[in-house]
C-alpha cells in the first residue's frame, strides 16, 4: 500500500513553463493553479497514511493520520498579494523603458529621414547629370521661363541703377558738405576783412542757399534709393527664392517621372509590381509640389510686374522732379516736389553719433 502511494506521488507531474509558471497563463493566475494543482494532485492526507521517506518515526515509516491536526499544504493568499503589488523601484523601472523606447522610436525616425534625403539626392543628381549631358527629358514651359528670365535681367539692370545711384548719394553728400565748410569760412571772413565784407557776405549766402538746397535733393535722392533697395533685395530676392524652390521641384519631379518611366519598360513580375506602385505614388506626390510651385511663382511674378511699375512710375517721376528744380536754382518747386511724395528729410546732425556713442 505504502509502495503504490510512493509511486503515485513520485510520478505526479506539474507542467512548469521558462519562468516557472504553468501553462500560458499570467504570472498571479498561473500561480494559483499552480497551488491549486498541487493540493488537489497531491496526496490526501485523510486517507490511510503518507510517505515519510526517511523520517525516522515509527516503524515501517507509516504515521498515523490520526496524529495530523492540520493540512500538509495551506494556500496562502498574503502570498499573492505580495506577487502583485509592484517591486520598489519598478516605477522607475517602467519609466525608463519609456523613455528607451522614445529614444529609440526618434532614432528610427531619423535614419527614416535620411534614407529618404539619400534617395531623392541620388535621383536628383542622376537627373541633373542626365540632363547636362542631354541624355534625359526634362519638363519645359516656355512662357513661365522667359518670364524668370525677364526678372533675372530686370534685377541685375536695376542693381545698377540702385549702384550708380548710391555713389551719386555719396558724391553730392561730399559736395554739400564742402559747400557747407564754404559758407562757413566765407561768413567768417566777412566779420575779418572789413574791405571785402559785401563780396564775402554774398558769397557765405549763396553757398548757404545752395547747402539748403543739395540737403532737400539729398532728402529726395535717398528716398529713390531706399525704395529701389527695397524692391531688389526685398521683393524681387523673395520672388527669386521661390523660383529656386519650383526649379527644385522640377528636378525632383523630373527625376521621379524619369524613374517611373525606367520602372515601366521592366519586366512585370510580382515584386516590380510593388516598384511601380510605390515610384507612382513617389511621382504624384512630387508632381503635385511642382504644380504648386509653378502656380505661386505665376502669382508671385504677376504681383512683382505690377508692384515695380507703381513704384518705379512714382520714384521716377520724384527723381527728374528734385534733379530738375535743384539745378534750375527754383527752391519752391524742389520744396514742393519733397511734399508731392512726402519725402521725410533728416534734421541736421541726425546721422551724427551721439556723445554717449562717441565714448
Amino acid at each position: 500500500m505504502a509502495e503504490g502511494i510512493m509511486s503515485k506521488a513520485a510520478t505526479m507531474e506539474i507542467p512548469i513553463n521558462s519562468n516557472g509558471d504553468t501553462g500560458t497563463q499570467p504570472e498571479d493566475d498561473s500561480l494559483e493553479q499552480d497551488l491549486q494543482q498541487v493540493m488537489v494532485s497531491g496526496p490526501n492526507l485523510n486517507e490511510t497514511s503518507i510517505v515519510s521517506g526517511g523520517y525516522g518515526g515509527p516503524a515501517g515509516g507509516i504515521i498515523p493520520t490520526s496524529t495530523i491536526k492540520d493540512p500538509a499544504i495551506r494556500f496562502n493568499p498574503d502570498y499573492l498579494d505580495r506577487r502583485r503589488a509592484p517591486a520598489p523601484g519598478s516605477s522607475n523601472h517602467n519609466t525608463c523603458n519609456a523613455s528607451e523606447e522614445v529614444s529609440r522610436g526618434v532614432a528610427v525616425e531619423k535614419l527614416d529621414s535620411v534614407k529618404k534625403w539619400g534617395i531623392n539626392t541620388y535621383k536628383c543628381t542622376k537627373q541633373m547629370f542626365s540632363e547636362r549631358f542631354g541624355r534625359g527629358s526634362r519638363t519645359v514651359d516656355l512662357e513661365l521661363e522667359a518670364q524668370i528670365d525677364l526678372l533675372i535681367d530686370t534685377k541685375s539692370k536695376y542693381e545698377n541703377i540702385l549702384r550708380l545711384a548710391t555713389a551719386l548719394t555719396g558724391h553730392f553728400q561730399s559736395m554739400v558738405q564742402t559747400q557747407q565748410a564754404l559758407g562757413d569760412t566765407f561768413t567768417d571772413l566777412s566779420q575779418k576783412s572789413p574791405e571785402l565784407q559785401d563780396e564775402f557776405g554774398y558769397n557765405a549766402e549763396t553757398q548757404k542757399l545752395l547747402c539748403k538746397n543739395g540737403e532737400s535733393l539729398l532728402g529726395a535722392i535717398n528716398f529713390f534709393v531706399s525704395s529701389i533697395d527695397t524692391l531688389v533685395n526685398k521683393t524681387m530676392e523673395d520672388t527669386l527664392v521661390t523660383i529656386k524652390h519650383y526649379e527644385n521641384a522640377r528636378l525632383e519631379f523630373d527625376a521621379y517621372r524619369s524613374d517611373l518611366e525606367e520602372l515601366s519598360l521592366g519586366p512585370r513580375d510580382g515584386a516590380a509590381v510593388v516598384r511601380m506602385e510605390m515610384a507612382q505614388h513617389d511621382y504624384q506626390v512630387h508632381r503635385d509640389k511642382y504644380e504648386r510651385l509653378r502656380s505661386d511663382v505665376t502669382i508671385k511674378l504677376k504681383f512683382l510686374e505690377e508692384n515695380k511699375v507703381k513704384v518705379m512710375h512714382k520714384q521716377l517721376l520724384l527723381f527728374h522732379n528734385a534733379i530738375s528744380a535743384y539745378f534750375a536754382g527754383n527752391q519752391q518747386q524742389l520744396e514742393q516736389t519733397l511734399v508731392q511724395f512726402n519725402v521725410k528729410l533728416k534734421p541736421p546732425g541726425s546721422d551724427k553719433p551721439s556723445w554717449l556713442e562717441e565714448q
